[in-house]
């Protein structure tokens, strides 16, 4: 049986890759040997998480060596001048490779890696997928796959909290020492083609929950789910948006849930515009369900994403969806989205009020149709491909 690493830097917290590798390691793990290798302390260790104690899956647990202050100060003095000086080539961004990722934890990684003497090791997102990349020489044989969870948008506009455009030319070198690279939707694997030069595999995630009842469309509410980090999940742009569309109609509202950063600004914008019996945060629940099964429309409004899962559970409970024109939106709902462009509160609000007067049932079966493209077992077929092959 082939022995099966996923490389991540939480499994026992909440977030969407985690539920993602959970279930995805949790189904190959019929299959195959399975360990997820984890930054998490020993102490975050919950098999409660994600159902985590139904799988058959085992746990190592690593954290980086430190690094002397001297050496931290030349890596970091390195670092700064490639990302805004140095010319980007070969040399240049091998070298930023190394300063990044000094040699006492390139050296603890790939230890931990081939003690196990793993068939196979996936890098859980992009700054693990390079981590992995760095140290694939020293891995010796084991095939080694980056997961890239973000959309290439995302991790490499100008301004991006990932990568940024400084960073492309070394991100798109780096990712062709491994042996495969996923990605999460096929015009994502298309951009990296056309910036790269090489097409990686795209699978998407699964539907990682079991859905409750389905809605019957008789609540006149819209839901939106995800973490209130800065700007990310457009959260703001929904209350705005929310707050025009309130001026004419008087009888939908509008729950959010989730937690974060962003939770005091959003609550501060709610009563700014007077929309505290229309609009309700609430925090995350681990039974989301009844939350889509008593909505009658989802509305994603993020500036970017990688594969937003949300828009799966949501039509898996048979919800209409309206949605921001990015690429990933796009590619999973088709024509059977509401779209918005991105960042656009005028139309955003439009399209608020034109889901108020959908042909809900025709929409709601569509939903179903959509969602059960995203079956888990579906997909674990395809990634046992991609190990196989």
């Amino acid at each position: 049986m082939k022995k099966l690493c996923f490389l991540v830097d939480s499994i026992f917290t909440v977030g969407g890759v985690q539920r993602v590798t959970a279930v995805i390691a949790g189904a190959l793990s019929k299959d195959y040997d399975v360990t997820i290798v984890t930054f998490d302390g020993p102490d975050k260790k919950d098999l409660s998480m994600y159902q985590l104690g139904d799988y058959h899956l085992h746990y190592q647990f690593i954290s980086y060596p430190g690094v002397s202050p001297t050496k931290n100060k030349l890596c970091k003095a390195y670092s700064y001048l490639y990302r805004k000086i140095l010319p980007k080539c070969g040399l240049t961004s091998d070298l930023y490779a190394h300063s990044s990722f000094p040699k006492e934890r390139r050296k603890a990684l790939a230890k931990v890696l081939m003690e196990k003497q793993f068939d196979v090791v996936i890098g859980v997102h992009a700054f693990l997928a390079i981590r992995l990349a760095t140290i694939k020489k020293e891995l010796r044989g084991t095939k080694a796959i980056g997961w890239i969870h973000n959309s290439f948008d995302a991790l490499l506009r100008e301004g991006s909290p990932y990568l940024g455009t400084e960073l492309k030319y070394h991100y798109g070198r780096q990712l062709q020492k491994l042996d495969d690279v996923v990605v999460l939707y096929q015009q994502d694997a298309e951009m990296y083609q056309q910036a790269f030069g090489f097409k990686p595999t795209s699978i998407y995630n699964p539907l990682t929950l079991k859905p409750g009842p389905r809605s019957d469309g008789q609540q006149k509410k819209f839901l939106a789910v995800g973490r209130f980090s800065p700007k990310h999940k457009g959260f703001d742009l929904l209350i705005l948006a929310f707050a025009l569309f309130a001026k004419k109609n008087q009888a939908w509202q509008l729950d959010i849930v989730g937690d974060g950063a962003e939770k005091e600004l959003l609550t501060k914008m709610i009563i700014n515009n007077k929309l505290e019996n229309r609009i309700t945060l609430h925090p995350f629940t681990n039974e989301i369900q009844k939350f889509y099964s008593s909505a009658s429309v989802y509305v994603l409004s993020s500036r970017w994403e990688g594969m937003p899962l949300v828009l799966v559970e949501a039509m898996s409970h048979g919800l209409p969806i309206i949605a921001s024109d990015i690429p990933t939106c796009q590619e999973v709902l088709g024509d059977f989205g509401l779209f918005f462009k991105n960042g656009d509160l005028q139309e955003l609000a439009q399209r608020l009020e034109d889901a108020t007067h959908l042909d809900w049932q025709k929409k709601s079966d569509e939903a179903i149709t959509i969602a059960q493209r995203f079956d888990i077992n579906q997909i674990a077929g395809q990634w046992k491909q991609l190990i196989e092959r």
